[in-house]
């Protein structure tokens, strides 16, 4: 799935071509994509709205419109095109939006977990979400105070995105290695220094990710070259960038996890 880098990177892409066309008609090609609101309503209300940002919170892409937030979660496999001129829909293309300038917005999508929302109120999705680890409220203060209210292990506690925004499994573990944590580490066994090891980290791995646009691996999104500087994630039997000791791959609440068991130590 991917995570915030890659969605970042594509809403960086998408913000040249897309800022102030407008869209002058959508074709819903498989109506169980669209989350909220009904096909008809979506089709009524997108028609002759300007595209004014292209944004991202979490995983989700935010497209601002003049009455509305166009919200996008690619989920596993979706993917967004611009195309040139006349359509001729692929059999993975689930929504297509003709815009002016002779161009149309293209998700696509294979295993159809991908959802779109239109609303007005875009924080009836995006309102339960935790802090942008990229953002001033992602303080070490914060992470450490969030970290002792609750006392679950690691790598699933930053996976929730009720407790922070944007993180996945690739960026989870990679971060843990930069912190020196464990996965299973409780999180209210963490001492202020190791809350602050792991804010570094996150914001660290994150920032670099986004610099390499994102990782290429196993789903449809590509350009990115991130997996090529892997410290942890997908490297089981490989050296410890660090120290050379083999990673480790752990199954961690159903999630593939490496880490490396000298400089992770519990």
């Amino acid at each position: 799935m991917p995570e915030l880098p890659e969605v970042e990177t594509i809403a960086r892409k998408l913000k040249p071509e897309l800022v102030d066309k407008t869209i002058l008609e959508a074709n819903l090609r498989w109506p169980r994509t669209l989350a909220y609101p009904s096909a008809k309503k979506f089709k009524e209300q997108i028609k002759g709205q300007k595209i004014l940002r292209i944004g991202r919170r979490a995983k989700y892409l935010d497209v601002s419109l003049t009455g509305f937030n166009l919200l996008i979660h690619l989920r596993m496999s979706g993917d967004l095109f611009i195309k040139e001129g006349k359509i001729n829909p692929e059999k993975h293309d689930r929504l297509i939006l003709r815009l002016s300038g002779n161009r149309s917005l293209v998700f696509n999508d294979t295993r159809k977990f991908g959802r779109v929302w239109l609303t007005a109120n875009p924080e009836s999705v995006l309102g339960k979400l935790g802090p942008e680890p990229l953002s001033r409220d992602f303080t070490s203060q914060w992470l450490h105070a969030a970290l002792h209210n609750r006392s679950r292990q690691l790598k699933p506690l930053l996976l929730d995105q009720t407790f922070l925004a944007g993180l996945g499994n690739i960026y989870t573990d990679e971060a843990l290695h930069i912190a020196k944590l464990h996965p299973l580490a409780v999180s209210d066994s963490l001492t202020t220094e190791q809350a602050q090891a792991l804010q570094d980290a996150v914001r660290k791995v994150l920032k670099e990710g986004i610099r390499r646009n994102g990782a290429s691996i196993d789903w449809v999104y590509r350009g990115g070259e991130f997996q090529n500087h892997f410290r942890v994630y997908d490297r089981e039997g490989k050296p410890c960038p660090v120290c050379g000791t083999q990673i480790e791959r752990i199954v961690v609440g159903q999630r593939s996890t490496h880490y490396c068991p000298k400089c992770q130590m519990r």
